[in-house]
């Protein structure tokens, strides 16, 4: 590392304090935008991937988990019967209305679930026990959407579609895509709330076999039983995470707010390096006339750059980690996973450099003569 990039660097601290600034800017700026979209995706897919579930039979042609249409529960004992399933549970998924105390209703997403079973269950569970929701009228909802619904603590007694409900422990993090937050209760409640028949259900959860070929029960259930789907865990997700990211066009915003992040960013990084780099025109230009060559002026440069995106990706990551932490207790949640944090890096050096190559251009047409010019 040339000497020179260093001590230009930290000659001038209010344009190092200045530099800095913009690239930290830059960096809050990408993580809050391209963690909203790795969170938003997390979350429209949340019940699918804390599931525990290997297969999932659905009605045909259902685009995403909140719309599941109702068959005959007589279809779980058809997927019983198929030689690999180790499980097979009902789960209901409907939107109804809940009342407030102050009589405001709100839309919300009734789950059900068997309480006895491990498929399906709400997790991050700060109060009371899954197997809470098998006394009558219990309903589990999160702690995030506490004062959106009205609640304050276990043991109210709310309406939800005009039947009583009575809260009976808190999650923590569950979030939905939607406005309509999750109340997780037992199956037999969820056919009540949803109105629906005794015997249908949405879905039906399968847990496979140990040694169990996934595909190979996939075919088999499909083959057993008529006019439904059977997809895979991860597919469900993909499936879900793609309508509501892309087919409805919010992940498609996001990604190009995250773009515009990318552009703003690299425009404050490249008019900073730009400033600097021309704060020390002179002093490239004596370098040149004491016979310096392109290249060694070039390393000064892009050193420099690449010294101010290590401490500016440093800095960044530091803030950005307080911005993700404080977005957890919101409506909306900003990820940082390990992967997102390292790419960052390379996305801030790359910023660093590629402002520092405008920079270059500007030297390389430097007239060496500058220097003996008044």
């Amino acid at each position: 590392m040339p000497p020179l990039a260093r001590r230009n660097l930290f000659h001038d601290k209010i344009r190092l304090t200045v530099t800095l600034t913009g690239i930290v800017f830059a960096v809050v700026l990408i993580v809050v935008e391209l963690g909203l979209f790795v969170g938003f995706t997390s979350t429209t897919s949340g019940l699918i991937d804390h599931s525990n579930v290997d297969l999932w039979v659905t009605s045909k042609h259902v685009p995403y988990i909140e719309l599941g249409a109702p068959f005959s529960e007589r279809k779980l004992y058809q997927v019983k019967s198929v030689p690999g399933v180790q499980e097979a549970q009902k789960f209901i998924t409907h939107w109804t209305q809940w009342q407030r105390p102050d009589g405001r209703q709100e839309s919300v997403q009734i789950v059900g679930i068997n309480p006895d079973s491990t498929l399906g269950r709400p997790w991050n569970l700060v109060q009371g026990r899954v197997e809470d929701l098998k006394t009558p009228n219990a309903i589990v909802v999160d702690e995030l959407y506490k004062e959106k619904l009205g609640v304050t603590r276990i043991g109210e007694v709310f309406e939800v579609n005009h039947r009583r409900a009575r809260v009976v422990g808190f999650t923590n993090g569950i979030r939905a895509f939607t406005t309509s937050p999750y109340i997780f209760t037992s199956f037999k409640n969820a056919q009540d709330y949803a109105a629906m028949p005794a015997d249908q259900t949405v879905y039906v959860q399968v847990k496979v076999a140990p040694g169990a070929d996934v595909q190979q029960v996939q075919r088999q259930i499909l083959e057993r039983v008529k006019d439904v789907d059977v997809v895979t865990n991860h597919q469900f997700s993909r499936m879900t995470q793609v309508y509501w990211m892309f087919t409805t066009g919010a992940g498609v915003a996001v990604l190009l707010a995250a773009a515009l992040g990318m552009v703003v960013g690299f425009v404050v990084v490249a008019q900073t390096i730009y400033a600097t780099t021309m704060d020390h025109l002179k002093e490239f230009g004596t370098l040149k006339a004491m016979g310096a060559p392109n290249r060694y002026i070039y390393k000064v440069i892009l050193t420099q750059a690449a010294l101010s995106a290590v401490m500016g990706y440093v800095l960044g990551m530091f803030v950005s980690a307080f911005v993700v932490r404080a977005s957890q207790s919101g409506g909306a949640a900003i990820l940082m996973p390990w992967q997102m944090a390292i790419g960052m890096f390379f996305i801030t050096l790359l910023m660093c450099m590629g402002a520092a190559i405008v920079s270059i251009n500007k030297v390389t047409r430097l007239d060496p003569a500058m220097v003996f010019k008044g």
